[in-house]
């Protein structure tokens, strides 16, 4: 039931960081808050398809 996801950054559209989710618990799409080392700043970075 878990799967391999795609966090992509908000701001700059790079997909930095790979995480995996259950599907069954949270169906919607996550948001983090991480580092984008092109802005070096803290971003949101949210799950791409």
């Amino acid at each position: 039931m878990r799967v391999t996801i795609t966090l992509a950054c908000t701001e700059c559209g790079d997909r930095n960081y790979t995480s995996t989710k259950n599907k069954r618990t949270n169906p919607e799409r996550l948001e983090f808050k991480k580092y984008s080392p092109r802005l070096k700043k803290v971003t949101v970075h949210r799950e791409t398809r």
